[in-house]
């Protein structure tokens, strides 16, 4: 006699063995037409499934989180069986929901194109529409295979045939059409709606191996509702307007070219906006008591085998084998992460309790070889630089050091304009450095600090770095996307794997915990983030061009020098444009830049001393005279980090 424990506390028994849909009727005829699944002691399953003992159940309705992942995997079905009916002949390997939606992967001798997709959805439809019910049967691993050999499913039996021994093998079907699935799923096709949009086709390698077949991958976007998915496709239109890599080339910042695959040639505007982010970057190193360091590029094989990395991460390094008649053959690697040599600096000389912690950052430039297919302009590269930074500290400081970082990064995300964001908390990975006992005591410290920091974060498991746990900061930016940024990382394995140790306040020789952590990431990809969440107009403080001297009429350019010149000496990022044009053309073309202020020089102005000020790309102007307007615009460009520390001198 099952008893059934539901989420408010209240037990309902039954006689015997009892189904999700047969609970859920018991319940009342509303909660029997919205449960779409449940979770039994936690596991998210069918309600079909059959519970036999006590357990603890949740239903899942389309308001539940959960609702959008099963809804995105049974449409996957659905494609699937829309273009098997469409496209006969063609394979199907594999079709996961992926984050806002799902793909499926099928073999076919000719490529799909998004033209094929209004027929596809189409049928999708027509499938959603007959309701077919989504029926889970258990078959051995024999009757798998002879059941996609009949059909001609060579991938699906590969699939079969890799699986463990132990392994129970499950098939969904969906009236006639039958697909190798771990499940769970919904009721029937019918639970999906048609709140769902095939989005792109790519090509995929099968199982991600260049060796093997190209297959043709068909991306979509499902959603509860009509009002979500409308939601969904004005954000992917509004970010295909920020796109970085077009708003990169119209500005004039960067461009990247296949001589240097992965890697970004930096325009003089682009150095200038990357320059302004570092030196802000510096002096909030220097006032949180980072002391700033630089270790070389090109590291000896052996530092890499030490710590760990080469065997976790060779495949991602670049090498360089050199023969030297006094040294013999030696394999260095471009490093693609600066850890290792930051130990090397604390383990020069003999470190003392009274020195921890010690705040060691880089600006480092590090490299990792990325498929070319996985290149996305300056936010997926090869060659990047990390503002990375490893605090050695005792480990009851752990905590402390945890809220000074949250401060600190708060800080800085606030002031480049991100004031949003969570934390997720990623534990110990499957495949990992040290025993679970240091696992146990890293994870233990790192949520006990998050604790003491009023740190809320959802778990995230087994994503955890190699070496120790990790928090993962993520922000939401201007339309709603959200972008992994900040780490915080628990490390008790690596000072053991370097031998790094300080001398205790007992006397004794200890091991330091480290702390590695980073708030943009890489320069390059938060750089990225930057221009789509500012679509390019960037505040005055930020902007590559603050500024640009325009002139009305051709008589007036001996004032605009003079204007520029003011500028120029109070620091100011300024432009001039005296071509012998409109200045509607003028303003028009700088929109089109995305200047943030355009000066406009007439004949009155330069007879006055004065300045017009128009805000771009509005109609907003303003007269100042030469001089209010070279105060008004510095207090403006004036970083926030500096203006704070003005408005402190001033109020002390």
């Amino acid at each position: 006699m099952p008893a059934i424990t539901l989420p408010d506390g209240s037990i309902r028994q039954f006689d015997g063995a009892v189904t999700g849909t047969e609970v859920a009727a018991a319940i009342g005829p509303g909660l029997a037409k919205a449960a779409l699944a449940m979770a039994v002691n936690g596991k998210l399953t069918d309600l079909s499934e059959s519970i036999a003992a006590d357990a603890s159940l949740r239903f899942i309705t389309r308001r539940d989180a959960e609702a959008l992942e099963l809804i995105r995997h049974d449409t996957a079905h659905v494609l699937a069986e829309a273009v098997q009916e469409l496209f006969p002949g063609t394979q199907v390997t594999i079709g996961p929901s992926i984050e806002n939606g799902f793909y499926y992967d099928f073999a076919r001798n000719e490529p799909f194109t998004p033209e094929d997709f209004a027929a596809i959805e189409a049928k999708m439809r027509e499938i959603v529409g007959r309701g077919a019910a989504f029926r889970r049967s258990v078959v051995s691993r024999e009757e798998a295979i002879e059941l996609f050999q009949k059909k001609g499913e060579r991938f699906k039996v590969e699939l079969i045939q890799d699986l463990p021994e132990s392994e129970t093998i499950s098939l969904y079907s969906q009236g006639d059409w039958i697909d190798l699935c771990r499940g769970p799923h919904m009721r029937s096709t019918a639970d999906i709606g048609t709140a769902f949009k095939l989005t792109k086709v790519a090509g995929a390698y099968w199982r991600g191996k260049p060796e093997n077949p190209v297959l043709s991958r068909i991306y979509g976007t499902a959603w509860r509702d009509q009002k979500e998915l409308d939601a969904y496709l004005h954000m992917i239109e509004e970010a295909e307007k920020r796109d970085h890599r077009r708003i990169g080339k119209e500005m004039n910042l960067f461009h990247l070219q296949e001589e240097a695959t992965g890697s970004v040639f930096w325009h003089p505007k682009g150095w200038k906006l990357y320059r302004t982010v570092e030196d802000y970057m510096r002096r909030q190193l220097d006032a949180a008591d980072y002391q700033e360091v630089k270790t070389p590029q090109l590291v000896d094989r052996r530092l890499w085998e030490a710590s760990g990395h080469w065997e976790k991460f060779r495949h991602a390094m670049f090498l360089a084998r050199v023969e030297d008649k006094d040294e013999g053959d030696r394999t260095y690697a471009l490093k693609p992460m600066n850890c290792p040599c930051h130990v090397q600096i604390f383990n020069q000389g003999i470190r003392s309790y009274r020195e921890l912690p010690l705040r060691m950052a880089e600006f480092g430039a590090c490299h990792r070889f990325e498929p070319s297919g996985a290149l996305h302009g300056i936010m997926r590269v090869r060659a990047f630089t990390q503002d990375d930074a490893h605090i050695f500290c005792e480990e009851h400081q752990i905590a402390e050091e945890t809220v000074r970082f949250v401060e600190l990064l708060s800080g800085i995300y606030r002031d480049l304009g991100f004031s949003e964001f969570r934390v997720k908390f990623s534990d110990r990975p499957e495949v990992r450095a040290g025993d679970d006992a240091t696992w146990d005591r890293a994870e233990g410290a790192l949520k006990e600090a998050c604790k003491i920091a009023g740190v809320d974060f959802e778990l995230n498991p087994g994503e955890g770095a190699f070496y120790g746990p990790k928090l993962e900061f993520v922000l939401r930016d201007a339309i709603g996307r959200d972008w992994q940024c900040g780490t915080l990382q628990v490390d008790f394995v690596m000072p053991e794997r370097l031998d790094a140790t300080y001398a205790a306040e007992d006397g004794t020789r200890k091991r330091p915990v480290m702390l590695h952590r980073a708030i943009l990431g890489s320069f390059e990809r938060f750089l990225g983030m930057l221009i789509e969440q500012y679509a390019g107009r960037f505040p005055l403080w930020l902007a590559p061009v603050q500024i640009v001297v325009a002139t009305i009429v051709s008589d007036t350019d001996d004032y605009a020098r003079q204007v520029k010149a003011a500028f120029d000496k109070a620091g100011l990022r300024v432009e001039f444009d005296l071509r012998n044009e409109k200045i509607n053309r003028k303003v028009v073309d700088h929109i089109e830049q995305r200047v943030p202020v355009l000066a406009v020089i007439g004949r009155r102005e330069a007879e006055q001393g004065q300045v017009v000020l128009r805000r771009l790309p509005g109609r907003e102007q303003q007269v100042f005279s030469l001089a209010e307007a070279v105060e008004h615009l510095v207090k403006e460009a004036t970083p926030p980090d500096m203006a704070k520390s003005l408005a402190d001198v001033v109020a002390a």
